[in-house]
């Protein structure tokens, strides 16, 4: 195996090879470092690349392979640059942030160690993880590695650049409105917006007022619930996420929907990806129907607890005038949410919750787009204002907040290309805790039509 199909084979098999000493975590930590050296000059994925920490944290899970090591024993892991790792800073994407580095490790990031991971290094985020485009003045454009002149998404776009493009084997993101699925969407990735309080997020404390989760973006199913296993809470000694890839979910009944919850049209790619998979999961001898969820006011109450998130980060940063005017922007918008009001969106979450779950009453899962039209240009909206920006993505992910409003778990799962040569994916939403069924769904699909032997061609 040479040195790019070692980097794109996945923190799964790696794991296994360096277990069964058929290679080394040096061999496969260099051979992400040195695709990140050849093209992440373009791409920009990485905010820092931990180059010296991460080859000798390598060279320590070879001498430990004889011990058993763990989980992802000696895997390349890239954090996003929200999230603590002890020694770096969390910037955040912006320059106003305390540069002071932390002193530990974030549970999450901790829990990775644990599990024989080797963190690679901290990717880059738009301004305080607002958007799902991956710009900030402070640290420049993030590209998507299959076009380059549109954006990987957001806000976890450095993780997913960096795993589309075999820079690390599986990355940790975020996911406050869509900041997994959407950038694992635009680079045709797998990702998980995991059920809330599944993964721990401390030090945080109820980020972005319950929204926000932690979840992985991966080339494939099992490399995803291999760092689910990893970092998410469950029985001691079990693995309910690796044991539900390959695991029989029975025959299910299953509604698809392209009705949006806002106002705004579907693109005819984005349609058709949904029905190609409908089709994929008939002939696995799933029924489907067409049935649109009863979104009801859930903008209306999802829309308090983010802006004021927004305003209560942007409030915390170390230099509030180092920020960009947009944030500046959105901080103002997020000044508006009294703390009457943001209680009333709190207090409006169970009642939205139960009229779209309604749906479940008769289907075991729903399928809808990610997005609503084709990964955005770089640069779209550069120089635009906080309410242009922020009507303006919306509409272009229409799909996935509500279900940061309801906690629930979504995936994003790959479905072809569109004729620009970007990725195309469907979102498929469970019950409470249904990671593992969605999970058992995905390995079906991935086998009936797989995607990670596709790799993005970069410049040499």
């Amino acid at each position: 195996m040479n040195s790019t199909d070692l980097a794109f084979a996945g923190a799964a098999v790696q794991a296994e090879m360096i277990r069964n000493g058929d290679v080394s975590s040096v061999e496969v930590v260099q051979a992400a470092l040195d695709r990140i050296d050849r093209h992440d000059g373009l791409l920009n994925s990485f905010r820092v690349v931990l180059r010296d920490q991460a080859l000798a944290d390598a060279a320590a899970a070879d001498a430990a392979r004889s011990s058993g090591g763990g989980p992802l024993n000696g895997v390349p892991v890239a954090i996003k640059d929200d999230t603590d790792v002890a020694g770096q800073s969390t910037l955040v994407g912006t320059n106003a942030t305390d540069k002071t580095p932390k002193v530990a490790d974030a549970e999450v990031v901790r829990r990775l160690r644990a599990g024989g991971a080797v963190i690679i290094g901290k990717t880059n985020v738009p301004e305080l993880t607002q958007w799902p485009f991956t710009e900030s003045d402070a640290f420049g454009v993030t590209r998507n590695p299959w076009n380059t002149s549109h954006t990987p998404g957001g806000s976890s776009g450095g993780s997913a650049a960096a795993v589309a493009a075999g820079f690390a084997s599986v990355a940790l993101g975020s996911d406050g409105g869509g900041s997994i699925r959407i950038p694992a969407a635009c680079c045709g990735l797998f990702g998980i917006k995991t059920q809330r309080g599944r993964v721990p997020l401390a030090p945080k404390q109820d980020a972005w007022h319950g929204l926000s989760v932690y979840g992985p973006l991966a080339r494939t199913v099992m490399d995803a619930a291999l760092f689910l296993d990893v970092t998410g809470d469950r029985a001691e000694g079990e693995s309910p996420f690796v044991d539900a890839v390959g695991s029989d979910p029975g025959k299910l009944r299953i509604a698809f929907s392209t009705k949006t919850p806002l106002p705004g049209p579907v693109g005819k790619d984005q349609k058709a990806a949904l029905a190609r998979i409908v089709g994929v999961l008939e002939g696995l001898g799933h029924s489907a129907s067409g049935e649109d969820p009863k979104w009801g006011s859930v903008i209306p109450a999802f829309i308090p607890r983010y802006l004021r998130g927004i305003g209560d980060d942007a409030k915390a940063v170390a230099n509030f005038d180092a920020l960009e005017s947009r944030t500046k922007g959105m901080a103002k918008l997020g000044s508006l949410i009294s703390d009457k009001r943001l209680q009333a969106a709190l207090d409006a979450e169970g009642k939205v919750a139960a009229k779209i779950n309604t749906i479940f009453d008769s289907h075991d899962l729903l399928i809808t787009p990610v997005l609503a039209a084709q990964p955005l240009p770089v640069g779209k909206y550069a120089g635009k204002g906080a309410i242009w920006t922020f009507n303006g993505v919306a509409r272009f992910t229409p799909f996935s907040a509500p279900f940061n409003l309801t906690g629930q778990p979504a995936v994003s799962i790959p479905a072809g290309f569109d004729s620009d040569g970007l990725p195309l994916s469907v979102q498929i939403v469970g019950p409470a805790n249904s990671e593992a069924l969605l999970i058992a769904v995905a390995a079906q699909i991935e086998a009936a039509a797989p995607w990670a032997d596709r790799r993005p061609q970069l410049p040499a």
